[in-house]
């Protein structure tokens, strides 16, 4: 049996000044992404039940960005026509898995996995299973779940099981080529912007441990919580429940709706607690223990923020700390100009603060450079075994504080940027560090405590910010009148 294995991956963040063209897509054709074998991935579970079942995979194309702005459509067309164009080549096939994230706008189209599911299945026809993966930070519609034969949605957040639900995707290509049926798929949208909430505990634990009693019962083959993307302004913005059955559309509707259900009335558990960037340097240091994780969630480049923000740093420069590390800020040009000075040397340096004036002014600094290295790492929590490029990282002394500088936009999942260059963040009381939730696969085991500050920032949860021209009903938590209830047939 054929598998052929293709996707375009991008978080898409509208309120980003910039678009996203090709060339900032990291691209793996043909044999190139099986590069991916053995990493908790995607594309690394693809492969990896390919394998365990005996399956040919068929590597078309792999694509996938940081989150950023709106995708050039040019990009997005030479991306999709060479999908095409594979699966074409390729033919015949006996199936088709999509890698893709489910929160992608293209200039022109604000459903990229829809636009792309479709065009696939028309070009295989409706005799060969098409099933995709997603990130579960997608605003997805029927559109594209009609055009597939499976939803697999990451169940976690942080997404420790990427590689485990693309390989429920494969197996589910094999069960419908042997067992000759044909799944249906319910999207059920619910009018919540969801803030960044993790499964590992709280709300977020408690709702996912529902969706996935829902998935235990008869004739359902899936249960995705989508829990959306909220830095964006579409009209299919919100939270989804996509459920996927056997053959049964209208199960799939009423679990999808009594799902949905629990989640709006839950929604004032999911209501965030912010505090200023002082505010959770005050808190982090009355903590017991060490280390102290304090996470800066609203200049997460996980959600397209510039990674440059300086808010946070600030706090720990005006409170005088020695004991704090800061694991990492976005600057190429201190980068460099470390690196060309070298270890042992003491630089003045504008750091941060220069994509916007929202997140922050750009510091004025001395900092003597203790260490330096190339930014080529392997991650070791989620996504474990997939390579990182951050681009050449410098550690500068900084008034009594580490801070990492990195040159490639991305946020930090695990401890390896502090290792690197020679930092163990078990020895210091205060690790600081942008992210919104996938640090804590790397992190939650280690730290005493978890701080989050939210100063102003692209991935604020103080969502309210932001302008919402396309919203076709009003949204909780920022509309006092949004509703979900009678409309939805409750």
């Amino acid at each position: 049996m054929r598998i052929a294995i293709a996707g375009i991956s991008h978080e898409t963040n509208s309120y980003c000044r910039d678009p996203t063209p090709a060339a900032d897509f990291h691209q793996l054709r043909g044999d190139a992404m099986f590069r991916a074998r053995g990493q908790e991935s995607q594309l690394g579970g693809a492969l990896a039940a390919c394998e365990r079942l005996g399956l040919t995979p068929v590597p078309i194309l792999a694509v996938g960005a940081q989150p950023s702005g709106i995708i050039e459509r040019a990009a997005y067309e030479l991306f999709k026509q060479e999908i095409l164009h594979g699966l074409e080549r390729e033919a015949p096939i006996d199936g088709v898995l999509l890698n893709l994230h489910g929160a992608g706008v293209v200039d022109g189209i604000e459903d990229l996995e829809g636009d792309l599911a479709v065009s696939v299945r028309k070009l295989v026809g409706e005799a060969i299973p098409v099933v995709a993966t997603f990130d579960l930070h997608g605003n997805v519609t029927q559109t594209m779940a009609d055009a597939l034969d499976g939803v697999f949605a990451c169940h976690h957040y942080p997404h420790i099981d990427l590689h485990l639900r693309a390989e429920e995707a494969v197996e589910l290509i094999v069960k419908m080529r042997e067992e000759n049926f044909r799944p249906v798929s319910h999207v059920e949208t619910v009018p919540i912007l969801m803030p960044t909430t993790t499964t590992f505990l709280g709300p977020g634990k408690a709702m996912l441990e529902a969706m996935l009693e829902a998935e235990a019962e008869d004739g359902v083959i899936d249960v995705s919580w989508f829990h959306g993307f909220p830095y964006t302004d579409t009209s299919v913005v919100g939270t989804h429940v996509v459920v996927t059955t056997r053959e049964d559309r209208a199960a799939a509707e009423r679990v999808g709706k009594r799902m949905a259900e629990s989640l709006w009335n839950a929604r004032e558990t999911f209501r965030p607690r912010s505090l200023s960037a002082e505010e959770a340097v005050t808190e982090a240091l009355i903590q017991p223990g060490k280390p102290v994780v304090i996470n800066e969630t609203s200049d997460n480049c996980g959600g397209g923020t510039p990674g440059d923000g300086t808010h946070l740093l600030k706090a720990m420069l005006d409170a005088e700390l020695t004991d704090a590390c800061f694991g990492f800020i976005v600057d190429a040009d201190v980068a460099a100009q470390a690196h060309e000075a070298g270890t042992g040397a003491t630089i003045n340096i504008d750091l941060g603060g220069k994509y916007d004036d929202l997140h922050g002014d750009t510091l004025n600094l001395t900092g003597y450079v203790k260490a330096l290295h190339d930014g080529h790492l392997v991650m070791q929590a989620m996504a474990k075994g997939s390579p990182i490029n951050l681009g050449p990282m410098a550690r500068l002394l900084v008034d009594g504080i580490d801070v990492i500088v990195a040159s490639a936009r991305s946020q930090t999942f695990d401890p390896e940027p502090f290792l690197a260059v020679g930092i163990d963040v078990m020895r210091y009381k205060i690790v600081a560090l942008k992210s919104s939730n996938h640090f804590r696969a790397g992190f939650q085991d280690l730290a005493a405590a978890i701080v989050t500050a939210d100063p102003p920032g692209l991935t604020t949860h103080q969502i309210q910010i932001f302008e919402r021209n396309k919203a076709p009903q009003p949204l909780w938590p920022i509309h006092k009148d949004a509703s979900y209830g009678e409309q939805h047939g409750q």
